[in-house]
């Protein structure tokens, strides 16, 4: 079944190339969506997917083992899927 997740990420998430970093995470796994900075230094992501899916895109993106990245808090909210997203892309 697919789901949708709205996720705010909390951290060193800003010129560290998170949002690359996500975005191939994200291609990799097929989950479709998009990732942007805000302006309060955190990145918001929308992604749509397979419920195990998105549950494994979650964890890889927490960039546990990445030696700039540092995530410190991830707020997730789960939402049904809008089926509007296709690909992966990184937005301005």
């Amino acid at each position: 079944m697919i789901a949708g997740v709205r996720v705010v990420v909390s951290g060193r998430v800003q010129g560290v190339g998170y949002r690359y970093f996500v975005r191939d995470v994200a291609l990799r796994l097929g989950v479709a969506g998009w990732v942007r900075n805000n302006p309060d230094g955190t990145v918001s992501v929308v992604a749509e997917g397979e419920r195990d899916t998105l549950e494994k895109f979650l964890g890889e993106i927490r960039a546990r083992n990445d030696p700039f990245i540092r995530v410190t808090d991830m707020s997730v909210e789960w939402t049904d899927a809008t089926h509007q997203v296709r690909g992966f892309e990184i937005r301005r």
